[in-house]
C-alpha cells in the first residue's frame, strides 16, 4: 500500500511538472517573438522618421512630382498606423498581415520616389539626398534581420506549440491561435538576370 502510494505521487509530481514545463516554455516563446517584434517596431519607426527628411530634401527639386511626394507620405502614415496596430498585439495575424501589406506599398512609393529622383542630376548630387539614402538603406538592412529574427521566434512558437503533448495543454493555457509570420511583398524573389554574350 505505502509503495502504491509513493509510486501514484511520484507519477503525479512528474505529471505536474511536465505541465509547469510545457505552461512556462510556451510563454517563454511568445515573450521572445514579441519581444523580437520590438526590434522590428524600432526599425520601422526609425525608417518612418526618416521619411519627412526625404520629402523635405526632394520637395526643392522635385516640384512638379506632388504625386509622387503625397503618395509616398500617405503610405508612410499609412504603415504607421498598422505598425501602431500591430504592435499592440503581434500575435494577432490580420494585424501582421496589413502591417505586411502596408509595407509593401510604402516600399513602391519610395522605389517610385527614388526613380524619379535620377531624373534630377541636382538631386542626385545633394549630400542631404544621399545621407538620407544611405541611412534608409542601413535601416532597411535592420528591418531584415529584425523581421528575421521576428519569424524565427514565430517558427519556434509554433512548432513547440503544435508538437506532442504541448498540443493538448496550449488551448487550455490561453495560446489558441499559431502566430503570425511577417512577410514583406516587396522584398520577393526576382528572376536571376540573364547574361548574353
Amino acid at each position: 500500500m505505502f509503495p502504491t502510494l509513493i509510486s501514484i505521487a511520484v507519477i503525479l509530481l512528474i505529471a505536474i511538472l511536465l505541465i509547469v514545463g510545457i505552461f512556462n516554455k510556451l510563454v517563454t516563446l511568445k515573450n521572445r517573438y514579441e519581444n523580437a517584434f520590438s526590434q522590428i517596431e524600432v526599425q520601422l519607426q526609425r525608417r518612418y522618421d526618416l521619411i519627412p527628411n526625404l520629402i523635405e530634401t526632394v520637395k526643392g527639386y522635385m516640384k512638379h512630382e506632388r504625386e509622387t511626394l503625397e503618395a509616398v507620405i500617405q503610405a508612410r502614415n499609412q504603415a504607421a498606423g498598422s505598425l501602431q496596430t500591430a504592435s499592440q498585439n503581434p500575435s494577432d495575424a490580420g494585424a501582421i498581415a496589413g502591417l505586411a501589406g502596408a509595407e509593401g506599398l510604402l516600399g513602391g512609393a519610395l522605389g517610385r520616389l527614388f526613380a524619379l529622383s535620377e531624373n534630377y542630376p541636382d538631386l542626385k548630387a545633394n549630400q542631404n539626398m544621399a545621407t538620407l539614402q544611405e541611412e534608409l538603406s542601413s535601416t532597411e538592412n535592420k528591418v531584415a534581420f529584425s523581421r528575421q529574427a521576428f519569424n524565427d521566434g514565430v517558427t519556434a512558437y509554433n512548432t513547440y506549440k503544435q508538437t506532442f503533448p504541448p498540443v493538448l495543454f496550449a488551448p487550455a493555457f490561453g495560446h489558441t491561435q499559431d502566430a503570425a509570420l511577417l512577410e514583406f511583398e516587396s522584398e520577393k524573389i526576382k528572376d536571376a538576370p540573364q547574361v548574353k554574350f
